[in-house]
């Protein structure tokens, strides 16, 4: 090795004073007391093994740790400084934080760990001092250090061909648990200002051309074959609604009003009555002049003249059959057939369930003079609208074997319907003066 020359100081024109490294092994001392920041020992703690001045390479000049002019060692001290020595433990654990930042991985391959060699007494040269240099520190391997610079993190996620973005700082070291780390490590990614996405959150939406606008504006109208299927769908829909009100209408709000006007054109008899403004005789259509009772039905319901839909029958009243062909005696005849009708369904629907008399049942009509009971003898149960024979003065399929003083109830059926007729006969038991109060059937 070549031996150092002499430089001048600053401010000396002669060489250095040979006085001030006479000694040998003064310059390896001065060299240990450097204090190096980089290489500081952490408080408590010992400097790494890599900066010693007795891991020197077997090339470079070793000296006693005592320095030129101490005593040497005792005999015991010099074995036992011969013997290997491990090098001491880092401050950090490689291995315990590569597996907390990679994940558990297979088993690992020792490192091997530098063995510095034994010391030996060397002769001590009274040459000049030789020149004792600092082993340089290994190449740290990134997969297995866990501090990073920001180089390394900016040229790790920076793309191949993408220069680094000016500005783009590094991360600071993650802290804390692993999952705390594992998200340190995902957002190292993006760039400085770059908005935080969540996970599954949708990717920014790409502006479209012109073109690409128009085509999907085409795409997106409806086809005349959709805009004529919701056309039709509309038209059915509303039809449907308006066919759902008009049943609503006949249903229910037809007989709502229908037993309004009933009970009104009741009381209005009845006041009549009362006031002696009405005798008997003939009346107008549409006038009413008697009040039906059903009391098994309980049914109360006044009866008009004429069978007319608008005037009558439609207003929740009974209509008697007094007009042209289809005239019949009125209960106070001493001899003929009172036939009335009345609707089975809507309208106040009177006669809706004469179907349920029994032979023997009352049926009482009241008028201004008297009450005229009659009782429930037969039923037809279905004929055609056409057949007027069952409102003649001694009709066929009755039952009746002569002329009498009867009562008929006519009304359509099916429920619902117009198809044909059904007939309610019967008989007259008891004609009783309003003078002498309410028959029975009334009163029970």
């Amino acid at each position: 090795m070549t031996p150092l020359r002499p430089e001048p100081d600053a401010g000396q024109e002669g060489p250095y004073a040979q006085g001030a490294y006479e000694g040998d092994g003064m310059f390896e001392a001065a060299v240990d007391r450097l204090a190096d920041p980089l290489n500081d020992p952490l408080p408590g703690q010992h400097a790494s093994p890599w900066f010693r001045a007795e891991g020197v390479p077997a090339g470079g000049a070793a000296v006693p740790p005592g320095g030129a002019g101490q005593p040497e060692p005792p005999a015991e001290a010099q074995q036992a400084s011969q013997q290997p020595q491990q090098p001491p433990r880092e401050w950090y654990d490689p291995e315990g934080y590569q597996r907390d930042w990679y994940g558990q991985q297979g088993p690992q391959e020792p490192v091997p760990q530098p063995v510095p060699a034994p010391r030996e007494a060397v002769v001590p040269d009274p040459g000049p001092p030789a020149q004792v240099r600092a082993p340089a520190p290994p190449v740290p391997n990134d997969e297995t250090v866990a501090l990073r610079t920001a180089d390394t993190r900016r040229a790790e996620r920076t793309p191949e061909g993408d220069e680094p973005v000016a500005g783009d700082v590094a991360d600071p070291p993650a802290t804390g648990g692993r999952a705390e780390r594992r998200r340190a490590a995902k957002g190292r990614g993006r760039r400085r200002g770059e908005p935080v996405r969540e996970a599954g959150t949708a990717e920014p939406a790409v502006p479209m051309s012109r073109l690409e606008a128009r085509r999907a504006a085409r795409a997106a109208k409806d086809s005349p074959a959709v805009v004529a299927s919701r056309v039709v769908g509309e038209v059915f829909i509303t039809f449907g609604v308006l066919m759902l009100l008009f049943v609503t209408y006949q249903l229910w709000w037809t007989n709502i009003r229908a037993d309004q006007i009933a009970g009104r054109e009741t009381n209005k008899i009845q006041d009549e009555w009362a006031n002696g403004e009405r005798t008997p005789g003939a009346f107008e259509p549409g006038q009413g002049f008697a009040i039906m009772h059903i009391p098994k039905l309980d049914v109360v319901a006044p009866i008009a003249e004429g069978i007319s839909k608008d005037k009558v029958l439609d207003r929740g009243m009974v209509g008697h059959y007094g007009e042209g062909k289809l005239k019949t005696a009125m209960p106070s005849a001493k001899q003929g057939n009172f036939a009335v009708a009345g609707h089975r369904n809507t309208h106040g629907e009177p006669f809706r369930y004469i179907n349920k008399l029994k032979p023997g049942d009352p049926i009482v009509v009241e008028t201004q003079d008297a009450y005229y009971t009659y009782e429930m003898f037969s039923i037809l149960p279905q004929t055609s609208p056409s057949n007027v024979s069952v409102i003649g003065e001694v009709p066929p399929g009755s039952g009746f074997a002569g002329p009498g003083r009867y009562i008929t109830l006519t009304t359509c059926t099916p429920e619902f319907t117009s198809t044909y007729r059904m007939i309610v006969w019967g008989k007259m038991v008891e004609e009783r003066p309003r003078s002498k109060g309410k028959p029975d059937a009334l009163v029970g």
